[in-house]
């Protein structure tokens, strides 16, 4: 890979706070050279303080056609998009920006795209569904989304930032696709849990969602892909649960990041 890397190369970034957790940069651009394509995916650790005057920098590069957003800008990143998907724009947030021939950024958001695909490989069937989903944040927003426009019957979401999630149910009710309202961390009663918060991330962090109300006839999804398996997805397979990682998101997710910065 990058035999022949050079100042030809094209680049595309992505950018985060932390970001060395992250395993998109050596995917993405494995992707790219299997498309022929001489491009290289670089990581930015940006703080969010920060994050305005490094994009006004940033966008000067002329060698730079790209931005993959991660944890925490997927909600900021949206204002320095020219265009949005439908989707984007229903959101408020993006993960994939590309700049177009005429020097324009538009953006879209995959995150729960990529995860309901991820879902379904893994075996999870959706239709009439009750879902319980913790975390409203970029990704959390997005995976909501594509649940509601799944089929599933009912989505709860918890999320302690009472406004954003309040915001985000109001927002997927008025799609009138299914019935959503305010969660907790206790998974009784649904057919599907998923975790798409940052909570365990880290070795001390408690179990986003309450795992001793776990059984095996659910499904137990979990956004984080460092480490691979965390404590939520160990204990939900220790009880016979199906389940869903951060990488398999991520393998579905970047295939649709690529393909939407290649059209460009």
């Amino acid at each position: 890979m990058l035999e022949n890397f050079s100042g030809a190369t094209r680049v595309y970034l992505i950018v985060g706070d932390p970001i060395a957790q992250v395993k998109s940069p050596f995917g993405v651009t494995q992707a790219f050279e299997s498309q022929g394509r001489d491009a290289i995916c670089v990581p930015a650790h940006v703080a969010p303080a920060d994050l305005s005057a490094w994009w006004a920098g940033t966008q000067r590069a002329r060698n730079i056609d790209g931005l993959i957003v991660t944890v925490p800008h997927k909600f900021a990143c949206t204002a320095f998009c020219d265009t949005l998907s439908e989707r984007a724009a229903f959101l408020g947030t993006v993960n994939t920006v590309r700049r177009n021939a005429q020097g324009q950024w538009h953006g879209d958001m995959f995150d729960g795209l990529g995860y309901v695909r991820a879902m379904e490989k893994n075996g999870c069937t959706l239709k009439n569904k009750r879902a319980l989903l913790v975390g409203a944040g970029g990704a959390g927003s997005a995976i909501a989304h594509s649940l509601v426009l799944a089929g599933v019957r009912e989505l709860a979401i918890h999320d302690p930032d009472a406004q954003r999630r309040q915001s985000l149910i109001d927002r997927l009710n008025s799609l009138k696709l299914g019935q959503v309202s305010q969660g907790s961390p206790d998974p009784t009663g649904f057919d599907v849990a998923v975790n798409a918060t940052p909570i365990g991330m880290k070795e001390n962090d408690p179990t986003p969602i309450d795992t001793s109300k776990i059984h095996g006839d659910m499904f137990i999804g979990c956004v984080i892909t460092a480490p691979a398996i965390t404590p939520l997805i160990a204990a939900a397979r220790a009880k016979g649960c199906q389940t869903v990682t951060g990488a398999d998101m991520f393998a579905q997710v970047r295939e649709l990041m690529v393909q939407f910065l290649l059209e460009a």
